[in-house]
């Protein structure tokens, strides 16, 4: 999808309920790619507002809490994620980092009675930031290394992985080919998983933090985004971009090495 598509559709997820309504409504639109997106959306309005809502738990949302009103209803007035609610307002109350995120991985540790209960609800009512939720978005980044681990050794291609070269590199892809060879056509020396949508914004990170220190070290690589990306991105001259579809058909050849040392031209 373009830009343009993207957009109107992050628009229209602004809860779980929208995620499933609009995957039951599509027949292009599955609700784990809506779910993602709505993920990408939440992440990045939480990481916007943080330092607001900070101020008015500290201002305002304590002395509600202390007088009885739920943190549920507090992240429902800030339109907030209800863990990063709880976790403001406790550490305002006092309570260390540490210890609140042993409350939210173990509610049954909680000797308080309210805020066992109203932790319990949080964390029921949070796809994205509480522990399981994190654990969900772990669990989809390591699908996606795997997946493509079993793309590369169904095609016979050597590779080292992130953990191979932890220590012996400044910068690790989560595959680099010990011999590049040609997928569609595009002389490849590593690959990158993203089990998420590639949109401009997370496309420009990537690519400034990423993927250009990868094509200054190893040359010219590909990015498989899992989820898909906008295809209106101008893209920098030795990065490609594939979908879990577009990889699945990819056409892998291996370099001609006589053409090679004949042009002696490196990334062509």
């Amino acid at each position: 999808m373009d830009t343009h598509q993207y957009k109107r559709l992050m628009k229209r997820l602004n809860s779980m309920d929208d995620v499933k309504r609009i995957a039951q409504q599509s027949k292009d639109l599955d609700e784990e790619l809506l779910f993602v997106i709505y993920t990408q959306k939440v992440t990045r309005d939480a990481t916007k507002h943080y330092y607001r809502v900070k101020h008015h738990i500290e201002k305002k949302h304590l002395k509600a809490w202390k007088s009885g009103k739920p943190l549920i209803k507090i992240a429902k007035e800030e339109d907030f994620p209800p863990t990063l609610i709880a976790f403001l307002l406790l550490r305002a109350k006092g309570v260390p980092r540490k210890e609140f995120w042993s409350m939210a991985r173990n509610p049954e540790i909680i000797k308080n009675k309210r805020i066992k209960k109203e932790m319990e609800e949080v964390l029921k009512n949070d796809n994205i930031y509480s522990p399981e939720g994190s654990e969900l978005q772990r669990i989809r980044g390591k699908v996606g290394e795997s997946r493509l681990e079993k793309w590369l050794d169904s095609h016979g291609i050597s590779y080292q992985t992130e953990e191979d070269l932890r220590g012996k590199q400044a910068k690790t892809p989560d595959a680099l080919l010990d011999k590049p060879v040609l997928i569609n056509g595009w002389k490849t020396h590593w690959i990158e998983s993203k089990a998420i949508f590639g949109d401009k914004v997370e496309i420009k990170r990537h690519i400034k933090k990423q993927l250009v220190p990868y094509t200054d070290l190893f040359g010219p690589g590909i990015v498989v985004y899992w989820f898909g990306y906008v295809n209106d991105y101008k893209l920098p001259k030795d990065i490609r971009f594939l979908d879990a579809e577009h990889l699945e058909g990819a056409k892998v050849e291996p370099i001609n090495q006589t053409r090679k040392r004949i042009t002696g031209i490196r990334g062509t």
